[in-house]
């Protein structure tokens, strides 16, 4: 079934796009909820002579969505979080913490056009920030651990406990033998 899109759907197209659904979701949420109507042939040819006369309007907010574009290039975020000592995450980081760590660079960004996996593990993650259905932007997301001292220095002294075990052990085996034999 073809319907054009009245809003932007992400992961479904963008507002004036004509996209292909399956029948009951488009009977039964995207009409019914005002975000599409079926592209019959009348209706594509209004759209059509819509998009001709809102050309301008269209270029404008493709130039403000370059614009919000340009001010998050080079913005690379870097989310502390809490982590077991396998680097697995308690939890997950998502589309709601990149929203917030945004929002205290001073870049306010609707959470609903970020598009992110989320980060179940510490590692580097990439979120997409869709201003427009040409511009997107990708940030570049480093998950840290919010314990790293801590978690290394468990590390740190697991190791030397291992080392130190056989080292005692050489240790101990060496003043037997060199300990004057008894007759």
């Amino acid at each position: 079934m073809e319907i054009i899109l009245k809003e932007d759907i992400i992961g479904l197209g963008y507002k004036n796009d004509i996209v292909n659904v399956k029948s009951g979701y488009g009977r039964n949420y995207l009409i019914p909820q005002g975000k599409g109507v079926i592209a019959s042939p009348m209706a594509k040819k209004i759209l059509a002579e819509n998009l001709k006369q809102q050309a301008h309007k269209l270029a404008a907010l493709k130039a403000e969505a370059e614009k919000k574009a340009e001010a998050l290039n080079g913005v690379a975020l870097e989310i502390a979080a809490k982590v077991s000592a396998t680097g697995q995450l308690y939890g997950s980081v998502g589309v709601n913490q990149v929203t917030e760590e945004l929002k205290k660079l001073g870049h306010e960004v609707d959470r609903k056009i970020i598009t992110m996996k989320d980060a179940k593990t510490v590692g580097d993650f990439v979120a997409l920030v869709h201003f427009h259905k040409e511009v997107t932007v990708e940030i570049p997301v480093k998950v840290v651990a919010e314990n790293a001292e801590e978690l290394k220095a468990a590390k740190a002294e697991a190791k030397a406990v291992k080392e130190e075990a056989p080292v005692a052990e050489v240790e101990a085996e060496v003043e037997e033998a060199e300990a004057p034999v008894e007759e």
